[in-house]
């Protein structure tokens, strides 16, 4: 009897084994929670006009998703960052060879709760109040309120940007971090809530999360210069000081219906599509 089961079990498992190898018409897409939004409607459309095809995706992170792609266990990792160096020698350990593909950019939107009365800041201003040398909203014009500083995860490309390009200034020497007192989130949307219901609350996220709860800041680079909104045209025309581009990865040139899929995403309707979640095209 025991042996009749083992035989069932065997033939049960060899035939889900085969069965998932001839399964191509799945692929998973993991990794920047800035693109899940754009990553979704992608997946829709693209499976509407391929029915038979089938893409999950899902967020938890650039680093998440570059983690994945090199333990294999994605075939599409989206990313807010460039792949960083000891990723890449990782993934060539694993035999994963990591290709990037630019599919968007994108302006980082610093938003703040709608009643607060500040409206604009330099990123100098900025990195004091992330670093934690700016601690209350009336040393910048505002309301005598504790700041509330909210930032992503560090697993998140959102989070390793803004650290860089905003509190390092972009130096490689700086060794700037994020005020001990920040409450790291684990999603944008997490952030545009809690900015929502706190009026002392300044967070930082891709602008196609921006809505009316929420009050985008007009940055600029320094005093002397302009004070612009985190606007499509103003990522265009690069007047906007905080935006990037945005990533595929994929281990080597794509093929099949990873290849389908991301060809898709560059295609005219998959940059509509860019331009509808309200980040910029490439084209």
């Amino acid at each position: 009897m025991l042996k009749k089961w083992l035989f069932v079990l065997i033939t049960i498992s060899f035939t889900t084994s085969a069965f998932a190898a001839k399964d191509k018409n799945s692929i998973q897409v993991k990794g920047s929670d800035t693109m899940v939004n754009l990553g979704q409607a992608w997946a829709e459309k693209y499976m509407e006009k391929n029915p038979t095809d089938f893409v999950a995706v899902t967020g938890g992170g650039s680093g998440t998703g570059l983690s994945s792609l090199i333990s294999g266990t994605c075939d599409i990792a989206t990313s807010s960052r460039n792949i960083k160096e000891k990723e890449i020698s990782l993934a060539k350990q694993k035999g994963i060879n990591p290709n990037e593909i630019k599919v968007a950019l994108d302006g980082l939107a610093v938003v703040v709760n709608p009643n607060n009365p500040v409206g604009k800041l330099t990123l100098a201003q900025l990195a004091d109040i992330f670093t934690g040398r700016v601690t209350n909203w009336k040393e910048l014009g505002g309301k005598g309120e504790k700041i509330v500083v909210l930032s992503r995860e560090v697993n998140s490309g959102t989070h390793v940007y803004f650290k860089e390009h905003v509190l390092r200034k972009n130096d490689p020497n700086s060794k700037e971090e994020f005020v001990s007192s920040a409450l790291m989130l684990s999603s944008s949307q997490a952030i545009a809530d809690e900015v929502a219901g706190n009026s002392a609350a300044v967070g930082y996220y891709g602008m196609g999360y921006i809505s009316k709860k929420q009050k985008p800041l007009s940055l600029a680079k320094d005093e002397k210069s302009e004070y612009e909104m985190p606007t499509i045209e103003n990522v265009v025309n690069g007047k906007y000081p905080i935006s990037r581009p945005l990533f595929l990865y994929t281990n080597g040139v794509p093929t099949g219906l990873v290849k389908k899929f991301v060809d898709f995403t560059l295609s005219q309707e998959g940059q509509d599509i860019v331009l509808a979640t309200d980040f910029v095209p490439i084209k």
